[in-house]
């Protein structure tokens, strides 16, 4: 007999999600992956300035140490303001930092700062995204329009890569390369900020009856659990390849990182149209445990490179992985959050990832020049190890937990995620009957108390 409580639906009209605020919201994020992903060439800058490995890794730890403070307190802001004064500021940040590392001339307390404000702007800008966009559609189809939108990234991830090959055969001055590459996050900020302003004119402030006063209490009872250390594998695994991979590739001799990004947009980008429905077919909890051995097996191919081409096997294996992964585990993580707690909630399992990037990105750096000649190897298996080891964690605990999403699909009643979903799609629902979070209940139930 299932733990759920039955509520009695009568048929009703699906909203459509895909509006003119998605699209908006899609070209933004185009915008700014883009600008993110010329940046993948920072160690390179940092090498070109007369750095190592260990300091690039070194600056991006502080920098991204410096983001993860800032969202102690971006969660609470958003859910107390409003998305559109923290949206726009953070926009604003991100440009300025980008305008501070394009003025660098050597290693000095400019290209950290710059490389500070360029985080903490990036960072609270995708918060804001995944706040605004997760309220554009109902609980059961939260992590389809987290999937949808995070499309765009590849798209950008994509443009950004190619325009960051084109910017190097184009250039032979390195000092010009540089230049150029990193003063379009510059211009592609500025644009950003620009659809963020139409997107959110005309949103109304958030009323004092609908704050909720934060108190670490509440956080800890609605604390997202083992998820969290998947986005935390997530963030150690990119970073060692939107950070290193390009310096692994100059010193196999190979001539960019483009093969590798653009392989791994498109794949990425196929596999999440491809499984926009999965969370409730397949269930968000095999989609992480897929998602992360297809990381696995993507790392530990890496070494094997030998020629150009050969970027696009372990590319489309980590493409597929990261298109399942990311809408899974914001979906689970700021699910298990009351809605007015979203900002807190994906504030939260966002946080995770950059937990990843700051304790990871000096270690792998040291890895690789401890390993000598074989450091890249030893940082990819690394990262495979850390996947794999995640997965039997995962196994044996949050992916023992009921997925509402899955539920959804496969019964024909609705489980509702929180209390919300009643008010916001009344027509779903019968008034009489009572609305409860049906993950949290099976969580006290399993014993585990986290997702």
């Amino acid at each position: 007999m299932s733990s759920f409580s039955p509520i009695h639906t009568r048929p009703y009209t699906e909203p459509n999600i895909y509006n003119k605020v998605f699209w908006i919201a899609y070209f933004a994020n185009v915008s700014v992956v883009s600008g993110n992903a010329l940046t993948f060439r920072f160690a390179e800058l940092v090498n070109f300035l007369g750095g190592t490995e260990e300091i690039a890794g070194q600056i991006i730890s502080i920098s991204v140490m410096a983001a993860l403070a800032g969202r102690v307190v971006l969660g609470q802001i958003i859910d107390r303001f409003g998305i559109r004064v923290v949206w726009m500021s953070m926009s604003i940040v991100f440009t300025f930092g980008s305008l501070m590392i394009v003025s660098v001339q050597d290693l000095t307390w400019v290209i950290y700062l710059g490389r500070i404000l360029f985080a903490i702007g990036l960072s609270g800008m995708v918060t804001s995204s995944m706040v605004h966009i997760q309220n554009q559609a109902p609980d059961h189809r939260r992590t389809e329009i987290i999937g949808s939108l995070g499309s765009s990234g590849f798209v950008g991830m994509i443009l950004g890569s190619q325009l960051g090959d084109i910017v190097m055969s184009l250039f032979q001055n390195e000092a010009v390369q540089f230049h150029v590459m990193f003063a379009v996050p510059v211009v592609l900020g500025i644009i950003y900020l620009i659809l963020v302003t139409i997107l959110t004119r005309g949103e109304k402030p958030v009323s004092k009856e609908s704050q909720v006063p934060f108190s670490f209490r509440l956080l800890w009872e609605q604390w997202p659990g083992w998820i969290l250390l998947v986005s935390f594998t997530m963030g150690v695994c990119f970073t060692s390849i939107s950070l290193f991979l390009t310096r692994y590739a100059t010193e196999l001799g190979l001539k960019g990182i483009g093969t590798y990004f653009t392989s791994y947009a498109i794949s990425a980008l196929i596999f999440r149209m491809a499984s926009r429905d999965w969370s409730r077919t397949m269930g968000r909890h095999r989609m992480v445990l897929f998602g992360l051995a297809a990381h696995a097996v993507g790392y530990a191919l890496l070494p094997l490179l030998t020629k150009e081409w050969h970027f696009v096997i372990p590319a489309i294996f980590s493409g597929f992985g990261h298109a399942i992964l990311f809408p899974a585990v914001v979906s689970l993580g700021s699910g298990s959050f009351r809605k007015e707690w979203r900002g807190i909630g994906t504030n939260v399992i966002l946080g995770g990832f950059d937990v990843g990037t700051v304790l990871s990105a000096p270690i792998l750096g040291a890895v690789i020049v401890w390993g000598g000649a074989a450091g890249f190897e030893m940082m990819f298996y690394a990262c495979s190890a850390t996947a794999i080891a995640t997965i039997v964690i995962y196994s044996l605990t949050a992916a023992r937990i009921p997925d509402q999403d899955l539920l959804f699909g496969k019964t024909d009643i609705t489980p509702v995620e929180s209390e919300d979903f009643a008010d916001k799609f009344p027509e779903k629902i019968e008034p009489a009957l009572p609305v409860f979070s049906a993950e949290r209940t099976a969580r006290e139930k399993v014993g585990c108390g986290a997702e």
